[in-house]
């Protein structure tokens, strides 16, 4: 059902990594960060839920004119994209329930509709949701949309798991790595599809993140271990920076050797 009908031809350009272990230990990273991130930013700084979502967005459209730029995977601009998109994220949903007043059970039905809404439309208009063949703009807007809703979502989620429903960051974290884990042992053990393996473990990495970013940055009063989001957000972003420079490289390198063999 999730298969692809076109498949891009020499010339073209991915323009989102491939999945490897490196990928997602920078997005589970990227996502917790986002979570301390949002907080630090309009509780600790003092510019509030609605200042800090304007000039985040505005940050955030700028880092996506930068990633369409590229026509191409680079890895500081991709990066630097999902982590802005991980702040904003939260921050739409915590604007929703703390300055509107949306219970979390709505916040998360309604992006989980908006979500399926975009895959559905996704779908019809390229027979695909395999992240391999993002090689053209509609399928780059597709592709950021869904990112868009997944943090939102995973945002609501994991807020209603450990908050409204009262089981504490570790273990919603916990029960999150664990259906995590199962969908893995699926999809390597029963042939589950693999793009729905994909972005199933992509939408539960979000509340998984934010339950232990929570943990970390919280006070111990709420549950936390009293971090603070200032030391939580520096330490994964440190993470990210080394990480990204090692893709880079990786990538700069492997380059290199494919152009030395193509001249031998």
């Amino acid at each position: 059902m999730l298969s692809t009908n076109k498949q891009p031809a020499a010339s073209d350009q991915n323009r989102v990594p491939d999945v490897t272990v490196d990928f997602w230990l920078i997005k589970l990273m990227a996502v917790t960060m986002g979570e301390t991130a949002a907080d630090y930013l309009a509780v600790n700084l003092g510019l509030g839920l609605t200042v800090t979502s304007l000039i985040m967005t505005g940050v955030l459209v700028v880092a996506l004119v930068l990633q369409f730029a590229q026509k191409r995977y680079v890895p500081w601009a991709y990066w630097l994209a999902v982590v802005l998109i991980s702040v904003v994220g939260t921050l739409i949903t915590d604007n929703l329930v703390d300055n509107f007043g949306v219970r979390l059970q709505t916040t998360t039905i309604a992006f989980s509709v908006a979500l399926a809404a975009t895959f559905a439309l996704w779908y019809a208009s390229e027979r695909t949701l395999s992240i391999h063949t993002i090689f053209t703009t509609r399928r780059e807007i597709f592709y950021w949309l869904a990112i868009l809703f997944t943090f939102s979502l995973g945002t609501a989620a994991g807020d209603l798991v450990a908050e409204s429903f009262d089981m504490g960051y570790l273990t919603s974290g916990l029960m999150f790595g664990g259906v995590i884990a199962l969908i893995a042992l699926a999809y390597y053990l029963v042939n589950l599809d693999a793009i729905l393996a994909f972005w199933l473990a992509y939408i539960l990495t979000r509340p998984l993140g934010a339950s232990f970013g929570d943990l970390l940055s919280q006070p111990v009063e709420y549950g936390g271990l009293g971090f603070g989001t200032t030391f939580t957000s520096m330490i994964f972003l440190g993470c990210i920076v080394a990480l990204v420079l090692y893709m880079t490289l990786k990538r700069t390198a492997g380059e290199a050797d494919e152009i030395l063999l193509e001249s031998d």
